[in-house]
């Protein structure tokens, strides 16, 4: 299981994401760890459907959804990074003059997704090979939407070249500002989903995001995906 304490302090995440959309998590899995969980991906046990982008248009890759139960340590990471995020994501709330709130527990969470349908699990594993990349587009998945999720990168950094993790964000009456993010094997970044408050002159304002995976020049790029609310 995760240690709270080697994650960054709330503070900074918080800082972080308010000015660039995305927070650096640090380090969540061991070597050992990420190699083992990139290896499931050659099964069928674990999951529950197998997409493959380019006959969706989404892209050039493929990605798995896992079956419940998940993963002992994809359940920990999930429950212990939602109980560190839910006060972030409530602020976020209380800025864009939301009503709703987000419980502190991600049990709690679930069942609020599962009351209205959504009940499929939504932690993914995604893989690219030479020529693969993921178009820009948000996890949504329903109504009840938590509006961070997590990645992280599965493969060693040495494995692959290019496919980088791009963000973008669409301001009202401004052009659209990038991000992009290297990543090494263990270490996740946090960011969010759709919408997220950013403050002018004015108050606060809604700016959309969005994120993808650049091409991929050569090698293989595993990754894990965390989102937070289950899919209808």
């Amino acid at each position: 299981m995760i240690d709270v304490r080697k994650l960054p302090e709330r503070d900074q995440l918080q800082d972080d994401l308010d000015h660039y959309g995305h927070a650096d998590l640090g380090i969540l899995l061991s070597d050992e760890d990420a190699r083992s969980l990139a290896a499931l991906y050659a099964s069928e046990s674990p999951f529950r459907s197998h997409i493959v982008m380019r006959r969706h248009a989404f892209g050039e890759g493929d990605y798995k959804y896992f079956a419940n139960p998940l993963p002992d340590r994809i359940a920990s990471l999930r429950r212990v990074l939602y109980a560190h995020l839910a006060p972030i994501a409530n602020r976020w709330q209380e800025q864009l003059g939301a009503d709703r709130r987000f419980p502190s527990s991600l049990r709690k969470m679930l069942e609020r997704c599962h009351a209205d349908g959504q009940t499929r699990p939504t932690p993914l594993l995604l893989r690219y090979t030479e020529g693969g990349y993921n178009c820009l587009h948000q996890d949504l998945y329903g109504e009840h939407i938590f509006p961070l999720q997590v990645v992280v990168l599965l493969s060693d950094d040495e494995d692959f070249k290019g496919g980088q993790f791009v963000l973008t964000e669409q301001r009202p009456r401004m052009q659209s500002r990038v991000e992009v993010v290297n990543l090494t094997r263990g270490r996740g970044v946090v960011f969010a989903v759709n919408e997220r408050p950013r403050k002018g002159k004015r108050g606060y304002y809604r700016v959309k995001s969005r994120h993808g995976v650049s091409r991929i020049h050569s090698g293989e790029r595993v990754t894990l995906g965390i989102i937070f609310h289950d899919a209808a």
